[in-house]
C-alpha cells in the first residue's frame, strides 16, 4: 500500500477543523453566569457546529473502517477508488452519504448511516473477513464515542463543552446501536449475511433499498418506537461511562430552536 493512499484528504481535514472551531467557540462562549437551560448564542452556535462537523468526521471514519478492513482482506479496488483517503468526494453518492445524514441529524436527531463505499465481496478471503468489513463501520462509531467519553473524564472541560462532546458521543453510541441491527441495508445484516442461506441473501438484496427507510419512518413516526430506541441508546451510553446529564445539556444547546 502506498503511504499517500491513507493520508487524510484536505476535505476531511477541513471538516475536522470545523469541529475544532466549534469546540473553541463553545469553550470561550460560556460565560461566568452560564445556565444549561439558556446557553446563549455562542454556546448554541458552537455546539451545533461541533456536533454536526463531528458527525461528518465520524461518517468519514465509518466508511474508512469498511474500506481499510476490506483492503487488508483482499479487496484492492478500494485503494484505486480512493476510499482510503477519508475523502467524501470519493464516495459512490456524496449527497446521500454525507449531506443527507447531516441534514437528517440536524432536523430529527437520527444518526443515519451513509451507504458510501462499494466493496468487492468476491475478492475477500473468507466469510469471517466479509463479516468484519461490515462490523468495522459501527465499531468505529463505538470507538469514537468511547474516546469522547474518556476525554471528558480525563480533561474535565466546562459544562458547555462537556455537554457538546457528550452529545456527540451519544450520537456515536446511537449510530452503533442502530447500525448493528440485523436489518437489510444496515451493517448488522452485512455481518451475518455471509453465513445465511442463498434464499435469505436474496431476500436481503431485495429489502436492502427500502428496509432502512421503513426503520427510520417507524422511529420518527411512532413515538413509542423512538422512545424505546433512545432508551436503549441512553442505557448503552451510560454503560460505557457517558454522563447522561451532560448529554442532556448538549441536547438543549444543539436543538436550540426547540
Amino acid at each position: 500500500m502506498q503511504r499517500s493512499a491513507v493520508r487524510p484528504s484536505p476535505v476531511f481535514l477541513a471538516i475536522l477543523a470545523l469541529a475544532i472551531i466549534g469546540g473553541v467557540i463553545v469553550a470561550f462562549g460560556q460565560g461566568d453566569d452560564y445556565f444549561p437551560g439558556d446557553p446563549g448564542f455562542a454556546v448554541q452556535a458552537g455546539t451545533f457546529l461541533l456536533v454536526l462537523a463531528g458527525w461528518g468526521v465520524s461518517l468519514c471514519l465509518h466508511e474508512f473502517g469498511h474500506a481499510i478492513v476490506a483492503y487488508r482482506g483482499g479487496d484492492r479496488e478500494v485503494y484505486f477508488k480512493g476510499y482510503l483517503t477519508l475523502d467524501p468526494r470519493r464516495y459512490t453518492d456524496p449527497i446521500f452519504s454525507l449531506v443527507f445524514p447531516l441534514v437528517l441529524l440536524a432536523i430529527g436527531g437520527i444518526p443515519l448511516p451513509g451507504g458510501a463505499v462499494w466493496i468487492n465481496h468476491h475478492a475477500l478471503r473468507s466469510r469471517g473477513i466479509d463479516s468484519m468489513v461490515s462490523l468495522a463501520g459501527p465499531l468505529s462509531n463505538l470507538a469514537m464515542g468511547i474516546l469522547l467519553i474518556i476525554s471528558i473524564d480525563v480533561f474535565e472541560p466546562s459544562m458547555a463543552l462537556g455537554g457538546a462532546l457528550s452529545f456527540l458521543a451519544l450520537f456515536q453510541i446511537m449510530a452503533f446501536v442502530l447500525n448493528i441491527l440485523p436489518i437489510p441495508g444496515l451493517d448488522g445484516w452485512g455481518a451475518i449475511e455471509p453465513y445465511l442461506s442463498h434464499d435469505a441473501q436474496r431476500f436481503g438484496a431485495k429489502a436492502r433499498p427500502w428496509a432502512p427507510l421503513v426503520l427510520f419512518a417507524v422511529l420518527i413516526g411512532i413515538p413509542a418506537a423512538g422512545t424505546a430506541f433512545w432508551s436503549v441508546a441512553d442505557s448503552t451510553f451510560g454503560l460505557f461511562g457517558g454522563d447522561e446529564y451532560l448529554g442532556a445539556v448538549g441536547n438543549i444547546a444543539f436543538f436550540f430552536w426547540r
